[in-house]
């Protein structure tokens, strides 16, 4: 039996690649709800979950007693971008710290050989840049690494967080860059992260994103605001 949530996720996928080829265009209103579940073969039900997680993306708004808007990506994707702009050193890793432990344990539950297998790659690439003294492929392995565990996730609202999460990763890599000398133990911190995954150690997997990320602030300077009576352990 197919899972509701499976449904929505697949009807939120159509609706996203549609809007991707022009199919609606910004200020376009969507069909209506009878009609669109009709076209797409599923419950109106179903469709109201989908619209959701598509309003939560900023693709669209429900406006009453109208229907469904589309918005602008482009303006969307800016908003973000000028947000994470904003956000200070210290804010990325807060959020790193919010989010990464979670995504390491629950891609201990579910990832392949496959999966494991690209994670472990990127770490193989850190350390022959670590080998090799290039700082700049060490960082750009780092953040490719990170990047490649986010896409690991599947829920499709976690998506749009997780790439906000790259993204201020990515503002970060100046800081990263201006200390290659801790190269070296961001490696063994994230190879210790794939190994609770391999071992499929939920707990653990979560335990050790939690240490690496405390280690870079301490690494950077910066004491993170975290309510964990003891926090890493």
């Amino acid at each position: 039996m197919i899972s509701s949530s499976t449904v929505v996720n697949s009807v939120v996928e159509k609706l996203r690649q549609a809007l991707a080829r022009g199919q609606w265009r910004s200020g376009d209103m969507l069909p209506g709800q009878r009609e669109l579940a009709e076209q797409l073969g599923i419950s109106r039900p179903s469709l109201r979950e989908a619209v959701i997680v598509l309003e939560t993306l900023g693709l669209v708004r429900s406006m009453p007693g109208k229907g469904v808007l589309v918005l602008d990506a482009d303006v969307t994707q800016a908003q973000e971008a000028d947000t994470v702009a904003e956000a200070s050193l210290a804010d990325v890793l807060e959020l790193r710290y919010t989010l990464e432990p979670f995504i390491a344990g629950l891609v201990a539950q579910s990832a392949g050989s496959q999966d494991i297998g690209q994670l472990r790659l990127t770490l193989m690439d850190m350390r022959e840049a670590l080998e090799a003294g290039d700082s700049e492929a060490g960082i750009n392995a780092y953040i490719t690494f990170h990047e490649a565990l986010f896409a690991l996730t599947t829920n499709p609202i976690f998506q749009s967080v997780v790439q906000q999460t790259g993204n201020a990763l990515k503002q970060s890599a100046a800081m990263l860059r201006n200390s290659p000398e801790h190269l070296a133990a961001r490696l063994s911190e994230n190879e210790a992260v794939v190994r609770a995954i391999r071992e499929r150690n939920s707990a653990k997997a979560s335990q050790q994103m939690r240490q690496h990320i405390l280690a870079e602030g301490q690494r950077m300077g910066i004491a993170l605001n975290i309510p964990d009576d003891q926090p890493g352990t």
